[in-house]
């Protein structure tokens, strides 16, 4: 069970690196630069982020519930359910709140909502931070 909770924690990481840059680099940029091209920044952006997150999430989703049932002795039942908890708050987030902003910038140029998939992106970048912290603090237990 060792190697799936390195398996999740390395696929937690690798997703907190990617939303951080989402959030201080690609979405101010794609809300800027969506001005001049709109429907080409947005879609461009949904078609090349799932090749990166699209694993990842399937990685995480995975090692989450299989920690769930059986898990490391380093790793207590309260730190498996607060992991795959934060996975569920990053989740929820992007299906709820991220993906439908992503929908109405493909459509066409929208500032407000481009200012709200920032704001909302937070959640995911504080639940993936967070996941990872708790996936390391397990990690490093002796």
């Amino acid at each position: 069970m060792t190697s799936v909770l390195v398996a999740g924690a390395a696929a937690t990481w690798a997703m907190a690196g990617v939303i951080w840059v989402m959030q201080l680099v690609h979405y101010p940029m794609l809300v800027g630069y969506s001005a001049m091209s709109p429907v080409t920044a947005a879609v461009d952006h949904q078609r090349r982020i799932t090749w990166i997150v699209g694993p990842l999430m399937a990685v995480e989703g995975t090692t989450a519930l299989a920690l769930l049932v059986d898990r490391p002795d380093t790793m207590s039942a309260l730190s498996a359910w607060v992991a795959a908890a934060l996975l569920g708050v990053a989740l929820a987030s992007t299906w709820l709140l991220q993906v439908p902003m992503h929908s109405v910038l493909a459509r066409g140029h929208d500032a407000d909502a481009g200012r709200r998939l920032i704001t909302t992106n937070w959640i995911r970048t504080a639940a993936w931070t967070a996941r990872g912290i708790v996936l390391a603090a397990v990690l490093a237990t002796p």
